[in-house]
């Protein structure tokens, strides 16, 4: 696997696990749906049900920015598994262009998010670091 590879395993993945931690440096990880545009990933609170829409992982991401991703293809056959982790800096979006268009993209590959469109904050992770594993070449 190279860069252009796991970036397109990284797009094309359903779902990932999110790593905040917060100023003391408590992690915090859950699971996440997402969009990747280029080398930046978006995901957006959305209307699933929830204690509240101040998240961990939003006061997280305003004390400390760095995070890290994963996604990961498991089987049996452990010569078919593989996983990607992108970390990097990551941007709560105010209302704006870039917000709309990962909306956008959010809607175009989920179609749960077509019929009830996400209404909370939207956040953008740059990818500063890529790294990747998988059983066989």
């Amino acid at each position: 696997m190279d860069r252009p590879e796991a970036l397109r395993r990284l797009s094309e993945a359903r779902v990932g696990r999110l790593a905040s931690a917060d100023a003391g440096g408590i992690p915090h990880v859950v699971p996440f749906v997402f969009a990747v545009d280029g080398e930046t990933v978006y995901w957006a609170v959305d209307q699933k049900p929830k204690r509240s829409r101040e998240l961990k992982r939003l006061s997280n991401i305003r004390e400390n920015p760095n995070v890290e991703l994963v996604v990961d293809h498991y089987e049996e056959d452990w010569d078919r598994v593989w996983w990607i982790r992108a970390g990097g800096p990551a941007r709560i979006l105010e209302d704006g262009e870039e917000s709309e268009r990962a909306g956008r993209l959010l809607q175009e590959k989920y179609r749960q998010y077509r019929a009830d469109p996400p209404g909370g904050p939207v956040v953008a992770i740059e990818i500063a670091r890529l790294s990747w594993w998988q059983a066989a070449g």
